[in-house]
């Protein structure tokens, strides 16, 4: 089953934003990407993804620059019309959560609901259409709180869908999940006709996933591009303090691995 929506370009120009006066986490950051792409955003720890992930939906608002869907300044629209445009997956997944799987996906149509009225026949039928496309049609009567990991990152993803957004920011959706898990997660959103936008902490998933790659050091844009220009394994070792070696896949394209440098041989 496809999902029909489509997705939208997003352009960031001179992004800055910190959380007080003498702390930048985002410095000047701009790229692009085209409708429908699939954006993964890689560096290491205390790079500033999750902060740049925070102004791309409108979590915080930046101190300088602009965020535009669509060529639409973000912060020139309301609320609820940004959170029908876009829609988060959050790294933080709740725990001991009392509501049914149809529930969690049934509150990505808040952003649609006009006034105080209650769900009609449609908001269940996009909820049906999101549970059938995440294969959680047998699950919608579950509590959310008996999942397994990987299930509950499907139902948060579902909730997403139901949302009719045109983009879908993840804060590391792989993350805890098995190998298994990473794979279909990231397959699924593969099939998806949405504008994409993740950080990922696996290289080589990044690698096979994106349309397009951002590499960030110290809250600045020090690489973007497709992948098979960005992850070279020079842009690599430089991010990331390491020692990258590229593979030859049996199966075509490149696998990475990663050591810790000799002494001297990074500078």
């Amino acid at each position: 089953m496809s999902c029909n929506a489509t997705g939208a370009a997003l352009t960031v120009e001179g992004l800055r934003w910190g959380p007080r006066s003498g702390l930048t986490l985002v410095n000047d950051i701009g790229f692009a990407i085209a409708a429908g792409s699939r954006l993964a955003i890689l560096g290491p720890n205390g790079a500033g993804k999750t902060s740049l992930l925070r102004c791309l939906y409108r979590a915080v608002q930046p101190n300088a620059g602009r965020v535009s869907v669509d060529g639409v300044d973000l912060w020139s629209i309301s609320a609820r019309e940004a959170a029908r445009t876009i829609a988060v997956v959050l790294q933080e997944m709740p725990g001991d959560f009392p509501f049914s799987v149809r529930d969690v996906v049934m509150m990505g149509r808040i952003p649609r609901r006009e006034g105080l009225s209650g769900w009609n026949d449609f908001d269940r039928e996009r909820v049906q259409h999101a549970l059938a496309h995440l294969d959680l049609a047998h699950l919608a009567g579950r509590q959310f709180s008996t999942l397994s990991g990987g299930e509950k990152q499907r139902v948060l993803i579902a909730r997403a869908l139901a949302q009719e957004p045109r983009i879908i920011i993840l804060d590391e959706p792989t993350n805890h999940l098995d190998i298994r898990h990473q794979l279909e997660i990231l397959e699924l959103l593969q099939t998806l006709k949405l504008t994409i936008v993740s950080t990922l902490h696996d290289i080589n998933l990044a690698a096979e996933f994106a349309t397009d790659v951002a590499i960030l050091t110290a809250g600045r844009l020090t690489a973007f591009g497709p992948p098979e220009e960005v992850l070279s394994p020079s842009e690599l070792s430089a991010a990331f303090g390491v020692t990258a070696t590229v593979h030859n896949a049996a199966a075509g394209g490149a696998r990475f691995s990663f050591s810790l440098p000799r002494q001297g041989s990074i500078s």
